[in-house]
């Protein structure tokens, strides 16, 4: 199943991958791998994480404070919000279609 992103969640893993990169030169390119390790999960079982809202699933990532908001969508895993779970909860709702 193909995996795509909105444009304000690829924003959002830009700024992360920004952020840890400057904190640490690398961290953001572990960011980064971890998420595409989620994205892996996600796409070969898009059900195995329980519902988040009525109509999303939240995949925490492993090492990092962030978890990917997605919707099971007819022909794609649609990505609403990579987002950091200690921050401004459930901010991205008014993204869910």
């Amino acid at each position: 199943m193909e995996i795509r992103l909105l444009d304000v969640a690829q924003h959002e893993l830009d700024e992360a991958i920004e952020y840890y990169n400057a904190e640490s030169p690398g961290l953001g390119d572990q960011f980064l791998l971890e998420v595409l390790s989620a994205f892996g999960r996600i796409r070969q079982l898009p059900n195995a994480w329980h519902p988040y809202t009525e109509n999303s699933r939240r995949c925490q990532t492993r090492r990092f404070p962030y978890a990917i908001v997605y919707q099971i969508l007819e022909s794609e895993v649609l990505v609403v919000a990579v987002a950091h779970t200690h921050r401004r909860p459930e901010y991205w709702r008014d993204r869910l279609s």
